[in-house]
């Protein structure tokens, strides 16, 4: 990796309007030519990312959206695709140049989902800013003008940016520097198959080993068939084993009931969701039937292989342990049913290229749908019947799946 991945940089969203000045406001921040800017409607059609470091915050990610009052067809389509960047949005810009309809729907849709709001009053050299400014105050909402022309306003605004930026997100919450201390020993089990990338380790065997290694702790890297050899060789046991999901079984058996197990994609489901939700919607595998329905969602696009995991591994140990077909249907990247009512279950992938708030608006899809909703890691696990043993060092998620279980078989 050259640079600090997506999925950990914090979503900043430019908002509003067709030509109220987004993309004109967002080069005059970032001091570059990221988005075209012209005076005619709808220049910005897709998406534009700007990845940069705003300090004291860290690598951000700015996003210039096309403008939610498009008009036609065409126009649906580009208000669409920038309704999927609500999503992932850690904080919105909304530039306004004049406060409508639109503006205050955006406002409400952002604050109702707990998203900071910064409201960028636009083109103030030319326009009425007063009138914008006080239309758009309101309790917890950061109000600036600004003129990308005459760069009014800039420093205020990537002040504004920062001070909006909740405490958590100022603090890197790792992935297990929690659960390990200075000088403690980690393994890393990490298969090297077909689905392993040539000639490098994936994003979450790279993020868990950085991460080990930020916390002072030490870690061994081997291949499941070399683990027991390798613990036999240490003086005294590893604190914590983190396997590839695929290899539950084998690790759990040559790893001692003394040592701590669980999985990069477990670790991934605290990281970058809501472990305690997805370990509860791992125990509505034992209420599945067959011909009930499941979607497998993933969060990146890839071309499948012969033994691809989302696809045929764990569909067949989801298939074993509820003792028949099940109907199974996959979506990819940022692709995902509008309705889920008719799923009986979700199993998402770790959303390792993903920001916790794209994660976690999903978690939120599936809770207002009323179906549950787990990942990779849990669902293996849970199929295999080793999830007890893989939430052991998380003692919060394993009680809310155990609840959650016992609540099952009396529904059952």
């Amino acid at each position: 990796m050259q640079g600090t991945p997506k999925g950990l940089r914090w979503h900043i969203g430019f908002f509003g309007r067709r030509n109220v000045g987004k993309s004109a406001l967002l080069n005059a921040l970032v001091r570059q030519e990221v988005s075209i800017v012209s005076p005619e409607a709808g220049t910005t059609t897709d998406p534009v990312e700007k990845a940069m470091e705003l300090r004291p915050l860290g690598p951000v990610l700015f996003v210039d959206t096309a403008g939610v009052d498009d008009v036609g067809a065409l126009g649906a389509l580009r208000v669409q695709k920038t309704m999927t960047v609500v999503a992932r949005t850690d904080l919105c810009v909304l530039v306004t140049d004049g406060w409508q309809e639109y503006e205050q729907r955006l406002a409400e849709l952002f604050e109702s989902r707990g998203v900071p709001v910064v409201v960028a009053v636009s083109k103030c050299d030319v326009g009425h800013p007063q009138e914008a400014e006080e239309a758009a105050r309101a309790p917890g909402r950061q109000v600036v003008r600004t003129s990308a022309v005459t760069g009014e306003g800039l420093d205020a605004l990537r002040q504004a940016l920062i001070e909006a930026a909740p405490e958590e997100r100022r603090r890197d919450p790792g992935l297990v520097g929690d659960l390990i201390s200075p000088g403690d020993l980690v393994m890393l089990v990490v298969p090297i198959d077909l689905e392993a990338p040539k000639g490098r380790l994936i994003v979450p065997q790279v993020q868990t080993l950085r991460d080990i290694l930020d916390h002072d702790a030490y870690a061994m890297v081997v291949k499941e068939r070399e683990l027991a050899d390798a613990l036999a060789r240490l003086r005294k046991p590893p604190s914590l084993v983190v396997t590839d999901s695929q290899e539950f079984l084998k690790v759990a058996a040559d790893t001692p009931l003394s040592v701590r197990l669980t999985s990069f994609s477990i670790l991934f489901a605290r990281a970058k969701g809501d472990l305690a939700e997805l370990a509860r919607g791992a125990a509505a595998l034992d209420n599945l039937r067959p011909g009930d329905r499941v979607l497998l969602a993933e969060a990146c696009t890839h071309h499948p292989s012969g033994e691809d995991i989302g696809r045929v591994k764990l569909p067949r140990w989801m298939q074993q342990h509820v003792g028949g077909a099940l109907q199974i249907d996959v979506c990819s990247g940022r692709d995902f049913p509008e309705t889920l009512s008719g799923y009986r279950l979700i199993v998402h992938c770790g959303a390792c290229m993903w920001n916790r708030r794209e994660m976690l608006s999903r978690i939120d899809a599936a809770r207002a749908a009323g179906v549950p909703i787990t990942n990779y890691g849990l669902a293996i696990a849970a199929s295999l019947g080793i999830l007890d043993r893989a939430l052991s060092p998380f003692p919060g998620a394993w009680e809310a799946y155990r609840q959650a279980k016992e609540a099952g078989q009396r529904t059952r």
